[in-house]
């Protein structure tokens, strides 16, 4: 046990940062500012990590917590730390990724922009159903038999067990009515619950997303086909008449994920359209579409004051997902050329062209330094300006490389992992210099952060 150890600083993954006998500790459930009691968990060869046995002195940047699940599912792991002091720390990630990982000279960093909404933010959720839930300290010891069968989230670090949740904060209702109908439906009619050790089992999964419109798409994933997942199908349909689109999944695979699987409409469309702005999106199962509509509108406004467009641009948006940015831009640019690696993601970029009446933006699928190197040059010319918004693990080298080949006058940068932000960042400097740098809330009470940041070149 170590006692009086201050807490100071914040990580990228949520924990904390210690210091003892000068080595550097990561302690989880607990804020910048307190002074705490702590508990070795783990030794690793230049750090340790622990957790908190109490907290003697409480920061003065702490809030009481309005989750009762808060500490146990992991999902929103800083509800303790008020939302101002949110924004504050997940600036302070953006600069240290910069200054420490990128060793890059930039002007001031932004204040993050807050998210419109701190609670019911989100349009997708995804729940997985558990016949191995986790228990609580007081199940454990209670000496009764405990049903072990729950759906909600994975905790942390053990994968094999799901905490059930009653209710959830990050997204809107009837969320929570439909996940709990669904827990008890199964229960009442002895609906086999996955073992994800075992990997076999009938109800897998349940995906809710909604839109700004109010409609709302429920997926149901099965281990295998069985009459009884039309009777579940059909008692969702008739109590949540709300439900636009209703669809089913059968997956025997040994991970969740079905993108490579048909989804099957049980009832209602195969799709649901959001608005932003003036635009439509048309968002099927398989869609890309950001979970904070709202913020994410604001960021796509950002993105479009960055770019400076006059109307007469080439502009490449690459990684450009269901094509939102580049749809954003269109009015504001001559040419608006897509990239992404996904068909699907290409596929609903180009029905929402069509739905919107956007005719000036083109959309190429397949490896993004082939398709800029191959492709586009030719048939669209040279690019005024670039957008990119990678995966996490940010931009390939041989995009990069050919970046600074076709040497557009500006970039937006646009990133979930300022982390590999600042590194390709450093292999931009040569050429270009970073004129502002903008962080952006989109997951509130997570250590997540957006950062986009405008270059130009030298």
């Amino acid at each position: 046990m170590l006692e009086g150890v201050s807490i100071e600083s914040a990580t990228s993954d949520g924990k904390c940062v210690a210091r003892w006998n000068n080595q550097v500790i990561f302690v989880e459930g607990v804020a910048p500012g307190d002074i705490a009691d702590l508990r070795i968990i783990r030794k690793k060869r230049h750090y340790l990590e622990a957790i908190p046995e109490r907290v003697v002195h409480q920061s003065d940047i702490r809030v009481q917590p309005f989750c009762d699940h808060f500490g146990v599912c992991g999902g929103c792991k800083w509800q303790h730390i008020d939302y101002k002091y949110q924004l504050d720390l997940k600036r302070q990630l953006v600069v240290d990724s910069l200054q420490r990982i990128g060793g890059l000279v930039f002007p001031k960093v932004e204040e993050t922009l807050a998210s419109p909404m701190t609670s019911h933010h989100r349009n997708k959720l995804e729940f997985t159903f558990t016949n191995r839930r986790w228990l609580t300290s007081e199940e454990v010891g209670s000496g009764t038999v405990i049903d072990r069968n729950g759906v909600g989230f994975h905790k942390p670090r053990q994968f094999d067990k799901i905490v059930d949740i009653e209710y959830c904060h990050l997204q809107e209702d009837p969320s929570n009515q439909i996940r709990n109908s669904v827990r008890k439906y199964a229960l009442d009619h002895g609906l086999g619950f996955f073992d994800i050790l075992k990997k076999e089992g009938f109800l897998r999964n349940l995906v809710i997303r909604n839109t700004t419109s109010g409609e709302l798409m429920v997926i149901v994933q099965a281990g295998h086909d069985d009459p009884a997942l039309t009777g579940l199908l059909d008692f969702l349909s008739h109590k949540f008449p709300e439900i636009t689109s209703l669809q089913y999944v059968i997956n025997s695979k040994g991970n969740e994920t079905f993108f490579d699987l048909p989804v099957i409409l049980h009832s209602g469309s195969e799709y649901i359209t959001d608005q932003m702005g003036d635009l439509k999106f048309r968002i099927g199962p398989k869609s890309f579409y950001q979970t904070n509509g709202h913020q994410a509108h604001e960021m796509y406004k950002l993105v479009r004051e960055l770019a400076g467009l006059s109307g007469n641009e080439i502009v490449y948006d690459l990684y450009t997902g269901a094509g939102t940015i580049a749809l954003f831009l269109a009015s504001n640019a001559k040419t608006i050329v897509g990239v992404e690696q996904v068909p699907e993601a290409i596929e609903d970029a180009r029905v929402n062209a069509g739905i919107n009446g956007i005719e000036n933006t083109h959309f190429y699928t397949g490896d993004i330094k082939e398709v800029i190197a191959n492709k586009i040059l030719g048939q669209h010319g040279q690019p005024d300006i670039v957008i990119t918004d990678p995966p996490r693990s940010g931009m390939h080298r041989d995009v990069v490389d050919r970046l600074i080949e076709l040497a557009p006058a500006r970039m937006v940068y646009v990133s979930c992992n300022p982390a590999t932000q600042a590194r390709d960042l450093a292999l931009l400097a040569g050429s270009y210099q970073i004129r502002s740098v903008h962080p952006i809330d989109m997951f509130p009470h997570t250590a997540h952060v957006e950062s986009v940041i405008m270059l130009e070149r030298n």
